[in-house]
């Protein structure tokens, strides 16, 4: 469970204070398929990267599963984020010069796997998102849509309590995006891996089991498709 209480961020532009997000208060449970959700500008990406331990707050608290971030450095963090978080963004992000195979093991390497165990998990996950038959195959000879399969099988592969998901439609075509939205809530399902979205892309909110807005860095609305109102403050 992700708990955030009375966050604020602030970056200074030369001589002005801007205020990225403005004291947000929400809860998401376990198992959640949820999209922040908002206009350019609006906070949604600083704050999933605050969740993720890749952007520091001003003022607040963020607890995952009890345990406040503030109250951890900067290794601790890392470890974090190697064990309980995967990654996902808009540019896919992979090594071009690793075959699809090589860029899932990445977060393996450094976790206590043995090249057995690499290996199970490595063609197990590219075997779930579709591509057992492009192990061998490097980012430049796949579609855009292979490579966001590959970057969720690369998230996936270590068993994350949580993905979050930066606007991973945006450099895709609607139809493509409609099918990675379709694995990822299947995949979902069937881990029971939360995960969270930041969108200002209506297919996504479409997918999404809940949809938090954000406008001005606030929190204007929040709705779950099953159970109505959310858990925003």
């Amino acid at each position: 469970m992700i708990e955030v209480k009375n966050l604020f961020k602030n970056y200074q532009v030369g001589k002005v204070l801007f205020p990225a997000l403005r004291g947000i208060d929400l809860v998401i449970e376990d198992g959640e398929f949820t999209a922040i959700a908002g206009p350019s500008g609006s906070g949604k990406t600083t704050l999933l990267n605050i969740i993720g331990c890749l952007d520091t707050m001003s003022q607040g608290d963020i607890k995952i599963n009890g345990v406040s971030i503030n109250e951890l450095n900067a290794l601790e963090k890392a470890d974090l984020r190697k064990d309980k978080i995967g990654f996902v963004f808009q540019t896919f992000n992979l090594i071009p010069v690793l075959t699809a195979y090589e860029n899932v093991e990445m977060p393996l390497l450094i976790l206590n796997f043995s090249d057995a165990e690499k290996k199970q998990l490595i063609t197990g996950i590219l075997s779930e998102v579709g591509l057992a038959d492009y192990l061998n195959r490097r980012p430049n000879e796949m579609s855009g849509g292979q490579q966001q399969r590959v970057a969720i099988a690369r998230a996936l592969v270590k068993n994350p309590a949580m993905v979050l998901a930066d606007e991973p439609t945006a450099n895709l075509d609607s139809s493509t995006g409609r099918e990675i939205l379709k694995l990822m809530k299947e995949l979902n399902k069937k881990h029971k891996t939360t995960f969270i979205f930041s969108t200002h892309d209506q297919l996504v909110m479409e997918f999404a089991e809940r949809i938090i807005m954000l406008r001005d860095g606030k929190v204007v609305g929040d709705e779950s498709k099953n159970k109505g109102k959310g858990k925003s403050k």
